[in-house]
């Protein structure tokens, strides 16, 4: 039995449009960053005995089918590339031919909402791609491992890593240059704070790969934006990460258009994954805790429940003064904005306080496996 932990990701140089729909290779190239696995990841449990019949998953708590292409593709490629696993105190010797012959139980959990548009499929097939990976002996390195989890969701190869990481769209069919890449680890520019606005967490009525469908099908500017517009924005994208440039950064993205021009200067980038909610990036603590101020005087909490109001890293509240609902209550009105009295109560589900992560780590710690050792089923059911 293995046990894994996989982070999710936000895209700031999306991936949208695939040229091949069952390699799920992209039209164009991406980069993301990775978030704090302690905020936003998925935790996974493979066990594998001769005495199951058949590959079972559950999905938190809910048992879900395995009979879908992108999750044999993930198993199938795996179970290619399991070597020998030996382990004298359990008593465990399995030869690599026999891994064909045996099935695993899965039991994953994301600590987030799942298909709201924050990236949990790919926090879930990298974890899935990298803890049966951990179960099966693979060797093969973190570039080959998110080649397999591109295979299960796009985005998930760039879950393999932390820190920066950039997609590389490849050129070849059979997608075997379609890896991902760590342009820079989670500590090179360590002092990004990123703070995400939950505006919804129910499933997205229209899932990432039937819009992306639709665009590759109707939109006669996708191909103008993957071909043109992406290649050059990549480019200045990396200088910035490599430079540490945050003006460049958050021009490249975007603006918070009225607090930026007010100062003049970029304070905060902001970027939109495949659901509604926000993703605002600050360059340091000093602007997250102003960002955050502006965030609550205009949402804030529909019960006054400012604790669970902010999930994550909580301690931001405290460095913006913000220790009760009477400090929220207590907020000047933004400067910079010409209708200062009206506020959005309850349109702001939460928010989510996070920082720059690093990639999947194997959890040691045996009581928190997700599976039971003695029944083969996920604890509790």
């Amino acid at each position: 039995m293995a046990t894994g932990r996989s982070p999710t990701n936000i895209a700031v140089i999306k991936y949208w449009g695939k040229r091949d729909e069952a390699l799920i290779l992209p039209v164009n190239d991406s980069i993301s960053v990775t978030l704090d696995p302690d905020h936003l990841s998925a935790t996974t449990t493979v066990a594998v005995s001769p005495s199951f019949p058949s590959d079972r998953m559950w999905l938190n708590g809910k048992e879900i089918s395995l009979s879908g292409g992108r999750f044999q593709s993930c198993l199938r490629e795996i179970r290619k590339r399991a070597q020998n696993v030996e382990d004298e105190k359990k008593g465990i010797r399995i030869k690599k031919e026999d891994w064909g012959k045996l099935h695993v139980h899965i039991a994953s959990y994301n600590n987030f909402p799942t298909a709201a548009g924050l990236a949990s499929s790919a926090a879930g097939l990298a974890c899935f791609v990298f803890t049966l990976g951990k179960l099966m002996n693979v060797k093969e390195d973190c570039g080959e491992l998110s080649s397999i989890a591109r295979q299960g969701s796009g985005s998930a190869c760039r879950s393999i890593y932390g820190g920066f990481v950039k997609w590389c769209m490849g050129k070849n069919n059979d997608g075997s240059d379609s890896i991902a890449v760590q342009l820079a680890d989670e500590t090179h520019w360590n002092d990004l704070v990123i703070i995400i606005a939950v505006v919804s967490s129910k499933q997205k009525e229209t899932s990432s790969t039937s819009g992306m469908r639709d665009s590759v099908e109707t939109s006669p500017l996708l191909q103008y934006r993957a071909q043109t517009v992406v290649p050059e924005r990549v480019l200045k994208m990396e200088e910035a990460i490599k430079s540490r440039n945050f003006e460049s950064f958050a021009r490249i993205i975007s603006l918070v258009e009225k607090w930026n021009q007010s100062e003049g200067t970029p304070q905060v980038a902001y970027t939109f994954d495949a659901g509604p909610n926000a993703v605002l990036i600050a360059p340091n603590r000093k602007n997250a805790t102003l960002l955050l101020q502006k965030l609550l005087y205009y949402f804030p909490p529909q019960d006054n429940d400012l604790r669970s109001y902010m999930v994550g890293d909580k301690s931001i509240l405290s460095d913006a003064g913000l220790k009760s609902i009477e400090d929220v209550e207590a907020l000047p009105a933004p400067a910079e904005m010409k209708t200062p009295s009206q506020k959005f109560k309850g349109d702001v589900s939460y928010f989510i306080c996070s920082r720059l992560g690093a990639g999947p780590k194997v959890v040691t710690d045996e009581s928190l496996a997700l599976i039971d050792s003695v029944t083969g089923l996920p604890k509790g059911v």
